[in-house]
């Protein structure tokens, strides 16, 4: 399967295929902020990211050996860092920071500005000036966030929405970067070697942080760690990249439009947590802020 995705990836590909692989990623990704939430109610947020970073990684440097895939360049490893430190370390370490402080619903809400960030973080890249319009929908979404926070009492935990914040910004930085080289390099074999440069780091910081006991971890925030490690880290961003190499960074990435009332829908299910009608106006609002940021960043 991996290595028909190499075809496929360094190509244009089909469009169709790549809403349908691009959907599929968004669907693992809203998995993430449950079970992050799941994990970190019995283990360190700091353990929970470099362990879920170390067992990717692990997997990713199985399958670039057994396809025998090519070292990346110089210039693609400098890319590859940011990577890393946008979405296998960043989003993963300040998200599980987060919920320490707020809940999985809570943080769902700040989702719903990543298609913004990656579009802006796409537009620095890209060299592009963007018309007013772009603009005034990327600040009044960031208005209604901010509003949001405010709204539920920001004094009362304004370090979750401060951590939030700076993870979606850097995993907006790291999905814009990696749908650039992804071109190039392909999409699966992105998400791998990010992982595998990472492990260096990760490896042994996870085994600083191991828990000194394993008696009181239970089986959901074990689950919540496969999950995050499995799906959310690797298997997800395999789907994820090649749907935007299939179909086009700017078309398939409004998939992740989406994310956040999947996520709270999980949330509401798995967590039990109470979804507020201001959560889901928000949400609404925040993602037709985004969708006309878009439309008007090409």
């Amino acid at each position: 399967m991996l290595r028909s995705l190499t075809i496929t990836d360094k190509s244009t590909g089909n469009i169709s295929s790549g809403w349908k692989n691009g959907f599929i990623g968004v669907l693992i990704f809203s998995g993430s902020m449950p079970a992050t939430k799941l994990a970190v109610l019995d283990l360190d947020p700091v353990f929970l990211t470099f362990a879920r970073a170390s067992i990717a990684g692990l997997l990713a440097l199985c399958i670039l050996v057994i396809f025998k895939e090519k070292r990346p360049t110089r210039t693609q490893i400098s890319s590859l860092i940011v990577i890393s430190i946008g979405v296998v370390i960043g989003f993963p370490l300040l998200s599980a920071l987060a919920l320490q402080h707020v809940t999985s619903a809570h943080s769902i809400v700040f989702l719903g500005m990543l298609p913004l960030t990656t579009a802006i973080f796409s537009v620095i890249r890209g060299e592009q000036r963007p018309p007013r319009s772009f603009w005034f929908f990327s600040v009044l979404g960031s208005l209604l966030v901010i509003g949001f926070a405010l709204a539920q009492g920001l004094t009362a935990s304004p370090a979750g929405d401060i951590l939030m914040l700076m993870a979606v910004i850097l995993c907006g930085l790291g999905y814009a970067e990696g749908a650039k080289l992804s071109k190039i390099l392909g999409g699966w074999q992105v998400i791998c070697w990010a992982l595998v440069l990472s492990l260096p780091l990760t490896a042994p910081l996870m085994l600083f942080f191991l828990p000194s006991s394993f008696a009181n971890i239970s089986t959901g925030a074990w689950a919540g760690l496969a999950y995050v490690a499995i799906f959310s880290m690797l298997i997800g961003f395999i789907f994820w990249y090649r749907g935007l190499a299939q179909g086009g960074t700017a078309a398939v990435g409004q998939l992740q439009l989406l994310q956040p009332f999947f996520g709270l829908a999980l949330s509401a299910t798995l967590l039990h947590e109470h979804i507020s009608i201001g959560m889901l106006v928000i949400t609404v609002g925040v993602i037709l802020c985004v969708a006309g940021s878009k439309k008007f960043a090409k």
